[in-house]
């Protein structure tokens, strides 16, 4: 059970990498960027291939350039070609998979068994199978609080008024189109890092290894909303982090209890929707018992 809990706890930080640039594009720049799945693999991708050239620590900057590509080719497309925000994402998350496969030299898998990571170099310095944990651990919380500085500064505050107030920002002398262009840079940036980190924790990258992570992350973000409702963005970044952890969590207890893999998908599904209807229902449930109780008075002796 132990060993349970810190897998889900690594992938949880991993993934909570992706659950922050979501939160970034899609809480606070009102932006739903469709091209993370291959953004993600992108990273992994370019992560992959810089480590096997025996440089696995700028793997990381090299997967965040590579991500943050993706988001400025995405933000391009909305902002200068007056392409739908959701359509550009499907366009970009398209076209990556040719890209993605490139990266790898035509290769659908890179194997990174042989290979020295981040997290290999950790626990050979630390000595300790705890390690890899701490790297994790370190590296989402000092995301959570670099996105917290940077969401306080000016150039912060202009990208959660346009996810606010667009028409606000543009009267206030502010180039939303500026702002959706670096909003999305950064997302891409991080996701890019949480594929790269990904590739280096399984020893390996391929090419469908982004399919899905949207739904995951959504559906992350939306249960660390539940957890924190409110409050300031350091709280509502660790909120994501947890809701990251408790995902992967359901997902690593859906394993435990030996159902097939091909439910897992339906499993996101099922959690994205219950997380979405889930304060509705809370709303809804006065309503329901009052009902309930008008139908039970009224009913004959």
């Amino acid at each position: 059970m132990l060993s349970l809990l810190q897998t889900a706890l690594e992938l949880g930080l991993i993934y909570s990498l992706t659950v922050l640039a979501l939160f970034l594009s899609y809480s606070m720049l009102g932006v739903c960027d469709l091209s993370t799945d291959g953004c993600f693999t992108l990273g992994a991708a370019v992560g992959a291939m810089v480590a096997l050239s025996g440089h696995p620590l700028l793997a990381l900057p090299a997967a965040m350039a590579a991500g943050a590509a993706s988001g400025l080719v995405t933000a391009l497309l909305q902002t200068r070609l007056g392409i739908d925000s959701l359509l550009s994402g499907i366009i970009v998350n398209t076209g990556l998979y040719s890209v993605n496969i490139a990266v790898m030299a035509g290769s659908s898998q890179v194997n990174l068994n042989k290979t020295d990571t981040l997290l290999t170099l950790a626990r050979d310095l630390l000595g300790t199978p705890q390690a890899r944990l701490l790297v994790l651990a370190l590296l989402a919380a000092g995301t959570v609080g670099l996105l917290t500085l940077f969401l306080s500064t000016r150039l912060g505050l202009a990208i959660r008024a346009t996810g606010d107030n667009p028409v606000m920002v543009r009267s206030s002398s502010i180039n939303p189109a500026f702002t959706t262009l670096i909003g999305l840079c950064l997302s891409g940036a991080l996701t890019g890092l949480s594929g790269c980190m990904l590739a280096q924790y399984q020893r390996s990258a391929e090419i469908n290894m982004g399919s899905g992570i949207l739904t995951v992350a959504l559906a992350s973000l939306l249960i660390g909303r539940v957890l924190v409702p409110r409050g300031s963005i350091l709280l509502r970044g660790i909120g994501a982090v947890a809701g990251a952890f408790l995902f992967r969590l359901v997902y690593a207890l859906a394993i435990q209890l030996q159902m097939p893999a091909y439910m897992l998908k339906l499993t996101s599904a099922v959690i994205v929707a219950l997380t979405i209807a889930l304060p509705y229902l809370k709303k809804q449930y006065p309503l329901l018992l009052h009902r309930q109780k008008a139908k039970g008075g009224n009913a004959p002796c």
